[in-house]
């Protein structure tokens, strides 16, 4: 049963559900011993000094590589998100995730500029969804964070959310500060940025 069900978190390109892997398991295992047998397989990688384990993330599990080897794969995957989510992207992202369920204007009050562009990205990359429209006049479109964005950034609930304190800690993390600069999508939206970060 171990083996099947590390069979099918590893084959996973997202977090899975317990309920899921009983589904496919199909021989009325719990979720409680889906459970208990990842805790008996994250012994069996800690035991045997393997570079992953099982974690429960966006209410389920994905193989992640452990904590001390966060500084070297930050190097080798920076450019990759950078080519994911510019700088001005992930700031109207942030904004969003604190703030949630917040509207366009609302997020443009906050930033200064129209985040119509990074919305719409958002919105494709499936880390953001409507939530509603908001009482205001026009009820114009709510919008709050996805499953996917839990994925994303390996967080198991928006409580993990890191505090104001802990931002400005990470800000002053070169390695960090590098891994979030901005991919220049295209000079229409840099120009965006600088304008938003002047006002």
């Amino acid at each position: 049963m171990r083996q099947k069900i590390e069979a099918v978190i590893f084959a996973s390109e997202e977090a899975v559900p317990a309920s899921f892997i009983c589904q496919v398991l199909e021989s009325g295992v719990s979720a409680a011993e889906v459970d208990d047998a990842v805790n008996a397989l994250n012994a069996f990688y800690t035991q045997s000094g393997r570079a992953f384990r099982i974690e429960s993330i966006a209410e389920g599990y994905r193989f992640m590589t452990i904590p001390a080897l966060a500084p070297l794969l930050r190097k080798m995957l920076a450019p990759k998100i950078r080519r994911k989510l510019s700088q001005s992207v992930l700031e109207v992202l942030a904004v969003i995730a604190y703030q949630q369920p917040v509207s366009r204007s609302d997020i443009q009050h906050i930033r200064g500029v129209s985040p119509d562009y990074a919305v719409n990205k958002l919105l494709e990359r499936g880390l953001i969804d409507v939530r509603g429209r908001a009482a205001s006049v026009g009820k114009p479109l709510l919008y709050g964070t996805t499953k996917e964005f839990l994925d994303f950034f390996h967080l198991s609930s928006l409580k993990d959310l890191p505090k104001l304190r802990e931002i400005r800690e990470l800000a002053r993390d070169k390695d960090i500060e590098n891994f979030l600069m901005s991919s220049g999508d295209n000079h229409e939206q840099q120009g965006e940025y600088e304008k938003g970060y002047d006002n």
